[in-house]
């Protein structure tokens, strides 16, 4: 066990590539309630950044900070905080586990070098679980598995595995067996060194007692090393002679190639413990240190020049122009703070940036290395840190800060699209007054969270991932701000497209400051399959048409898909292309203005040609019920437009997968609660559009088109 010290007031400072070397960024992964809060608290006591572990039931776990948090014994917001075992240094994540927060898996992972996802020996590989495993896919982030709750009735890590292999198509490693189960977990044995781990139960397990394998185990563990040893020479050409003539390998050689296979993402480390009853979370953290990547491991990014397009290849030294990305901001009483992930160079208090995002500079007053809302302030920071920063005044979630001489561009976050929308309003003239304003603060949070005025009612609407996305947002209205609203039932967020394509000339004159402008376009809209999203093609620039008029023309076609052709619901899953932007000779060149609104008026005025229908968000869904209360459940899906995509059974409860439409399952807790005496539970998340019911479209206008 490697052990903790506390921190160093300014570690950024003269760092070397050395010490960047023994960095560990890092997030903690998994579906709601499998331990990864309490799996953070632990980290922070055994490596000495905290003297007093708190708990997420008691509410007093360090990061759940929020009273929404506390209350709720869930976490909402994304964590970040700092420790250190031993030589390692690691900036830790702790991330939501519910699908409505799931923005804050999304930008976490994106900035992250390496991952723990953590499972529960009960449950297994959760839907959420499912989620955030693909959005570390996507962005190449190497993992290690802790499987929890090995001390609960019913654990059984053998199934995890075989979930992780077939629900997430990943090859997992057993670095450790159990000694007993259930009740009976005691401790573990690492494959890897041979040898029993017991947790102190007096000193809160801090104390790693190392012993000899039981000889009951030895067999066992002598199997499961002889697997680990085959999984090792994948990655090692002297592991693999040795294994094939039976010989035994060293340790030291087995983890140094199991961390080539784990940083390519190519088998995933597997460790056994009980976070509640303090046992197995140390080795975790060697775990961490020895098989997930530094920030000098990691691909480097690509970004581009935002004037010429050209790329550049981002190397972590400190010595290198400062790139840096936001992957997080928060308001506090009217104030951002933004947390950064730097990627090359450095950055002091007081150093003038460029927001290359938005072509605006941006004053760093204060850096701080966060320890959930605490801070401590820091001089300096260097590639490989993750720290939050005040005083930037523009900056938004996935925008790129650098050093103003030389400009760059990463790439941003990946949003998701939010589904559910609710009407507010302010309860009485003081809370009208800050109502816009406050809503302002969410959204710079928040890039999920959407804020808008219905134009027949003059409500406000508030758009976001889920119900308990928004019934958050109104309480912290309430809690951290004092406006007071009403609220109105939830609403489903539908989409448009059209069935099929059409061609549209459009001739649009606008009054100038001297004279009518007139400007024409020639527009084709074509349908695209679910989940393509909105693809817009315009010509390249040629005289006397320029690049910045060519961009206007970009810009409103897309204006005009979010405002949608007949309901107001944006366009998607639909390609807008540009086929002419016609000047005739001696006349005069069509101005930026001109043009946006012919792209605006002409893509509405198609859509509406192209026999326009409305799609409506389709969840998938995941239910946990005793058995005896099958039938009645599956018929209410039924009755809800429910697809029962399969059904699975662990112990006496039956496990149902299904997709819905979102628009049949607000108050669905309360009935399930009511069809299973309570017992049953279910979680959901966003699995694409589809063509809403006849008296859907009817409703929205939609009869017979």
């Amino acid at each position: 066990m490697n052990g903790g010290n506390k921190n160093s007031n300014n570690p950024a400072a003269g760092r070397t590539l050395a010490e960047i070397s023994r960095t560990r960024n890092i997030g903690i992964i998994s579906h709601i309630d499998a331990g990864k809060t309490t799996v953070t608290e632990r980290i922070l006591f055994y490596s000495g950044e905290t003297y007093k572990m708190g708990e997420v039931h008691d509410g007093q776990a360090v990061m759940d900070w929020m009273p929404q948090e506390q209350e709720r014994g869930i976490t909402i917001t994304a964590s970040a905080t700092s420790c250190r075992w031993g030589d390692y240094r690691l900036n830790l994540i702790d991330t939501p586990g519910h699908i409505d927060f799931t923005i804050e898996v999304e930008r976490s992972v994106r900035v992250l070098d390496g991952a723990v996802a953590i499972f529960s020996a009960v449950e297994g590989v959760q839907p959420q679980s499912e989620l955030v495993w693909r959005q570390a896919d996507r962005y190449g982030v190497p993992r290690v598995c802790l499987i929890n709750k090995m001390d609960r009735l019913g654990s059984d890590y053998q199934r995890v595995l075989r979930h992780v292999e077939e629900r997430l198509g990943a090859r997992p490693v057993l670095l450790q067996l159990p000694m007993g189960e259930e009740a009976a977990f005691s401790g573990v044995i690492d494959v890897v060194s041979e040898q029993a781990l017991f947790f102190a139960e007096k000193d809160l397990g801090r104390t790693v007692q190392i012993g000899p394998v039981p000889p009951e185990f030895e067999e066992q563990m002598s199997q499961a090393r002889l697997q680990l040893t085959e999984a090792a020479a994948d990655f090692d050409d002297a592991v693999m002679a040795d294994f094939l003539e039976g010989n035994k390998v060293e340790a030291s050689r087995l983890n140094e190639a199991l961390r080539r296979g784990t940083i390519a993402c190519r088998i995933f480390p597997v460790l056994l413990g009980s976070a509640l009853r303090n046992k197995g979370v140390q080795p975790v953290l060697d775990a961490v240190c020895n098989f997930l990547p530094s920030p000098l491991d990691v691909p480097a990014l690509v970004g581009r020049h935002p004037a010429t397009g050209e790329c550049e290849t981002l190397a972590c030294d400190p010595a290198r122009p400062l790139r840096a990305l936001a992957f997080k901001v928060m308001a506090e009483e009217g104030r951002r703070l933004t947390y950064l992930r730097i990627y090359s160079g450095k950055v002091r208090g007081g150093a003038l940036l460029l927001n290359a995002s938005r072509g605006a500079n941006e004053r760093v007053r204060h850096l701080f290395r966060m320890h959930a809302h605490r801070r401590e302030e820091v001089q300096e920071a260097a590639a490989g840190d993750i720290v939050a920063v005040s005083g930037c005044q523009t900056t938004l979630t996935g925008d790129t800060l650098c050093d103003p001489e030389s400009p760059l561009l990463l790439e941003g976050v990946t949003v998701p699209e939010p589904v559910v929308s609710l009407a507010v309003e302010a309860k009485g003239a003081e809370d009208r007054a800050h109502l816009l304003s406050t809503l302002e603060y969410f959204q710079w949070e928040d890039p999920t969270f959407k804020v808008h005025e219905d134009q027949e009612t003059g409500q406000t609407i508030l758009t976001g991932m889920g119900e308990l996305h928004l019934e958050i947002i109104i309480d912290r209205l309430r809690r951290e701000y004092g406006v007071q609203v009403k609220t109105g039932r939830p609403r489903v967020v539908y989409r448009e497209t059209l069935r099929r394509r059409v061609e549209r000339r459009e001739l649009f004159v606008a009054m100038g400051d001297r004279r009518p402008e007139s400007a024409e376009l020639l527009l084709r809209l074509t349908p695209l399959p679910r989940g393509e999203g909105v693809r817009v093609v315009v010509p390249a620039p040629a005289p006397p048409i320029t690049k910045e008029l060519v961009a206007a023309v970009e810009q409103g076609v897309r204006e005009a898909c979010l405002g949608g052709a007949l309901t107001g619901y944006p366009l998607t899953d639909l390609e807008v292309k540009v086929l002419e932007i016609p000047v005739e000779p001696g006349t005069p060149v069509p101005s930026e203005q001109a043009l946006r609104g012919a792209a605006q008026r002409g893509v509405v005025l198609a859509a509406r040609e192209g026999a326009p229908m409305l799609l409506e968000p389709i969840m998938l869904l995941q239910l946990e019920l005793p058995a005896e209360h099958l039938g009645k459940v599956l018929g209410s899906l039924q009755q809800k437009r429910g697809r029962v995509e399969g059904l699975d059974r662990r112990n006496d409860l039956e496990l149902v997968r299904a997709t819905v439409p979102l628009a049949e399952m607000f108050g669905y807790m309360t009935e399930l609660r009511s069809a299973t005496k309570g017992r049953g539970s279910y979680t959901m998340e966003f699995q694409g559009f589809e063509e809403a019911p006849a008296q859907v479209q009817e409703q929205y206008g939609l009869k017979g088109v």
